[in-house]
């Protein structure tokens, strides 16, 4: 049975539960849960905080896990693990922030003293640029550290940049990273039932990033179509009653979607059709 480690609390948690539901696993219902088994997918998943879930599985008690590329870097597993895949969720930017107008650039750091909730990722990514900088390790409030003279800038995640703005700090330097949540498994190692999960979490994130597009034009225009339309692979062309026309079908990324239709409309296709994809396998 395939072990995973999911995020109990946070803001991945909900996210991750959604996309493992969309990927056809059984997911808790009571939030109280600690673990639950999927019988019909051969699959137990353990619900732990973010923070624990790369350790879990660098010490190969688990086989797999679901947690935010930073905190992953931030654990120190000592390469007993890696990253698998990008999920696309949770995303956001790693940050140094000050007092307005204090700091212009990480290397105004030296000396200074830096609060951050991921002291060890800090410590390397200044160590690598030969900044010589104390880090604070704090658990929460991160942004009230300087006013209380603990720190004199942060080093955290930014989502919308709206709880440092309200403490009067603001980004400045490099990002740190760029985060979102990860598929992690033991390194060098693929644990039984891996290919499968890869294969349906690659389905739900293109269902979430393309739809399928259906139209009928002539003949004589469906290789400019298909160019407006090509798919991942090619567009299906299918006979229509009347000979002079086809009908195509293909998938188009969401945020085309409405331009593409135009363009369509423009060159003379019509019954245009657009339908959205619950599940796929590419």
């Amino acid at each position: 049975m395939l072990r995973i480690a999911v995020p109990n609390k946070g803001s991945l948690s909900d996210a991750v539960s959604s996309m493992l539901v969309e990927a056809g696993y059984r997911q808790r219902r009571d939030h109280r849960e600690l673990a639950i088994i999927d019988p019909e997918n051969d699959i137990e998943f353990f619900y732990l905080r973010p923070r624990d879930i790369a350790v879990y599985v660098g010490k190969g008690v688990l086989d797999l896990g679901i947690t935010g590329r930073d905190l992953f870097q931030d654990a120190e597993v000592d390469g007993g693990a890696e990253e698998l895949m990008p999920l696309g969720i949770g995303k956001s930017t790693f940050r140094f922030a000050g007092h307005t107008g204090e700091f212009t650039s990480i290397e105004q750091l030296n000396g200074k003293r830096i609060a951050t909730s991921y002291r060890s990722l800090v410590d390397h990514f200044l160590a690598e640029r030969g900044i010589d900088a104390t880090t604070v390790r704090l658990d929460g409030a991160i942004e009230t550290s300087i006013r209380l003279g603990v720190a004199d800038a942060i080093a955290d995640v930014v989502e919308t940049g709206s709880t440092m703005r309200a403490a009067g700090l603001e980004p400045f330097g490099d990002s740190l990273m760029q985060s979102e949540a990860i598929l992690i498994g033991p390194a060098g190692h693929a644990p039984a039932g891996l290919d499968v999960l890869q294969r349906r979490l690659t389905g739900v994130l293109v269902a979430r990033r393309y739809v399928l597009l259906d139209y009928d034009i002539r003949k004589d225009l469906v290789e400019q179509a298909a160019a407006l339309t090509p798919g991942l692979e090619s567009p299906t062309v299918s006979p229509l009653r009347d000979s002079d026309w086809v009908a195509v079908r293909s998938m188009v990324r969401k945020e085309t979607t409405n331009q593409v239709m135009d363009d369509l409309y423009d060159l003379g296709a019509r019954a245009i059709l657009v339908t959205a994809i619950d599940a796929c396998r590419i």
